[in-house]
């Protein structure tokens, strides 16, 4: 394998539009199989368990793993911007450093998440009220999943690494591999062998440890800036001082997201199990547009990371306004595709007619404002790869989860109702998008000057 330093930099020379879709695509399609791994798993009990096994999977258990897996991922991003630094700058040195050191942020974060996930899942559900029915399969769920998280991890980080040099196709099929392992498990575990929630749950185990694997034997036999050595994986005091200073308020960013969501999925507890087998098929639903705006996030990430790496200011607001446009073009098409398929997409998880009502009541509400949270991942996402995390954490801070949280506590005591606790996502949202309009023109105004 040619280095970096050997090579002509798509990213940093080719035509902007062009080497954005096509670093794009492998990441979107990598999420799609990501995404669909899980939500086979909810089809399948949902259509041959039942609604109890269904929001026991999709419900606080996954809420929790959301949180926690969310976390790591915003975590290895500083990794990745810190490769992507050394790319644009042909430090070949530097990101192997940088790679190492992330092996060993996945390898100890993993091993303490594992041990503190299998000891404190029962009273992390049990803080979100969930249904004493739902209790025994949602805790065998998740400590079956934390058992395995380590190897989560492990993929995470490598295919981060990856794609911050550039390479988003590998990741790609990893994950294709490993979807397909996990429906064929979940299909023999569940309707072979009968096991319900312990069979996707081990079906996920798995295929995760088949994923980590997979981009483990890839860096172990790279050349280059992408070679893995064992011996060589420990923390780099300045190295890690530096990764965990861009990784983790995004990290904690995630963690933000994701406690609002445990905040309103509390809420919904109280509705009783349709609605939280509802909202579990939703969520499922919503990740379509989710697996879209992350790709185009990681995407302007790496591209922003590696021209602003190389000096090239202009590249990077231009790619900025591209992956703006294109993202907003496709959000608009999932929009209305969502909407006018809701009916048919719910029955797929399960044929209740209550659940299915309910779940596309939910969808009418909240999907026609994904095209707002556009300029929050693009924004969030090109800030971060200029280095800048503090600032948009603040502002995650204060326009989702503290006004998300104060909109919960008030439309409890004014109008307790699903409607009035779901219309906090695009309240949360439009506020959050001009936030980070106003603060992203500030910060670009001061590249011209840099």
């Amino acid at each position: 394998m040619e280095t970096a330093s050997q090579t002509k930099n798509q990213i940093t020379e080719g035509i902007i539009w062009k080497q954005l879709l096509i670093f794009f695509f492998p990441i979107l399609i990598g999420t799609f199989f990501q995404q669909l791994y899980n939500t086979v798993d909810s089809v399948i009990v949902g259509q041959f368990v039942g609604k109890e096994a269904l929001a026991s999977v999709g419900g606080s258990a996954a809420q929790i793993t959301s949180l926690i897996v969310g976390f790591f991922t915003g975590l290895s991003s500083g990794a990745s911007v810190t490769i992507a630094h050394f790319v644009g700058a042909k430090n070949d040195s530097g990101a192997n450093r940088g790679l190492h050191n992330a092996f060993a942020i996945a390898l100890g974060g993993g091993l303490v998440i594992t041990i503190l996930g299998i000891l404190l899942t029962p009273s992390m559900l049990a803080a979100m009220n969930t249904p004493a029915e739902l209790m025994h399969d949602s805790i065998l769920y998740l400590r079956i999943y934390f058992a395995g998280i380590i190897f989560n991890f492990i993929y995470n980080m490598g295919s981060s690494i990856l794609r911050a040099t550039g390479d988003s196709k590998r990741p790609l099929y990893y994950l294709a591999a490993c979807c397909i392992v996990n429906i064929v498990l979940d299909m023999i575990l569940v309707l072979v062998f009968h096991l319900g929630v312990a069979g996707v749950a081990i079906a996920t185990f798995i295929a995760q440890v088949f994923s980590a694997v997979l981009v483990v034997i890839r860096l172990l036999r790279s050349d280059g800036l992408l070679k893995l050595s064992l011996q060589k994986i420990r923390f780099y005091g300045p190295l890690l001082k530096k990764q965990l200073k861009l990784g983790l308020p995004t990290g904690f960013e995630s963690i933000l997201f994701s406690i609002t969501n445990i905040a309103i999925l509390t809420a919904l507890n109280s509705f009783g199990t349709d609605v939280i087998a509802a909202w579990s098929a939703y969520g499922k639903l919503d990740a379509i547009f989710w697996m879209v705006s992350t790709a185009f996030g990681i995407s302007i990430t790496t591209f922003v990371g590696q021209n602003y790496g190389a000096g090239k200011y202009d590249r990077v607001k231009k790619s900025t306004r591209v992956c703006l446009l294109i993202n907003l073009a496709v959000s608009i098409c999932l929009v209305v595709f969502l909407i006018f398929a809701r009916t048919f997409l719910f029955s797929l998880f399960n044929r209740d007619p209550q659940v299915v009502q309910i779940g596309s009541d939910m969808l009418v509400l909240i999907t026609p404002w994904y095209v707002i949270y556009v300029f929050i991942e693009v924004l969030a996402g090109a800030l971060r790869g200029m280095g800048d995390v503090i600032v948009p954490v603040i502002i995650t801070l204060a326009g989702i989860c503290v006004l998300r949280i104060v909109w919960l506590i008030g439309a409890l005591q004014i109008s307790p109702t699903i409607p009035a606790i779901i219309f906090s996502y695009p309240v949360t949202w439009i506020l959050t998008a001009l936030a980070f309009i106003v603060y992203y023109f500030f910060r670009e105004r001061r590249l011209k000057t840099t």
